[in-house]
């Protein structure tokens, strides 16, 4: 069962969308505020948002920011009374994944919600096989959630593993402290912690001291 997270701020809204959704047969959260949605969409317990721009709080426009930033793949579907076609462009080049306009049928709504989680589907059969990421002697399991070094199996804690995987995605590529605070701890952390820094020192004395460079004044980047 698809399970649907629903960003409206409107009761009448939220539980108009959540009666229909439910008749036909999706599980639905309801996130009142922009907090709640950023918080509940890095649970990775949903398949797809339902995301209205004028949440209080933080609006839709930071949360699909965020979200987006942390490289989540959730289905994003933006619901709004905004109609310009500025706003449409914005969001889709932004990462929603489409954009409806208030007021709405709730059929072609229903329509949208279908397609999206069809082609997520789709996506997910193709990237199945997927399942590892290796650079030189440094290869991650996404299933297992393990790493090995020089075929020696490593213990990493949730943040470790999370800073390595985004490491192994890209390797030779400079990744500067805020990208890697953004992406790994989300855009509420203070972006004047040293805490990058500091599991960046953990992780050279799990994975080795050889294997991510300090790029003075940027960040750091996984030498390949």
């Amino acid at each position: 069962m698809n399970r649907l997270l629903i960003a409206e701020d409107e009761a009448r809204i939220a539980a108009f969308l959540e009666k229909g959704l439910r008749a036909n047969g999706f599980t639905t959260t309801v996130a009142k505020n922009g907090h709640e949605a950023v918080a509940m969409a890095r649970s990775d317990e949903f398949d797809l948002l339902i995301l209205d721009l004028g949440l209080p709080g933080k609006d839709g426009w930071q949360v699909l920011e965020e979200v987006r930033g942390r490289g989540e793949r959730l289905r994003i579907i933006v619901l709004t009374a905004q109609d310009e076609v500025e706003d449409t462009v914005k969001a889709l080049e932004g990462g929603a994944n489409d954009y409806v306009t208030k007021p709405f049928e709730f059929t072609e709504l229903l329509a949208r919600v279908r397609v999206q989680l069809r082609d997520a589907a789709i996506a997910n059969r193709k990237s199945s096989r997927e399942t590892t990421l290796q650079v030189g002697e440094i290869v991650l399991d996404l299933l297992t959630r393990q790493v090995w070094v020089h075929h020696q199996l490593v213990d990493l804690s949730v943040k470790e593993f999370a800073l390595t995987e985004i490491f192994l995605r890209h390797p030779m590529q400079v990744m500067s402290r805020e990208q890697l605070l953004n992406r790994v701890w989300g855009y509420d952390y203070d972006p004047g912690s040293n805490v990058v820094d500091a599991y960046v020192k953990q992780l050279r004395k799990k994975l080795g001291s050889e294997f991510i460079e300090t790029i003075r004044g940027i960040g750091y980047r996984l030498r390949a």
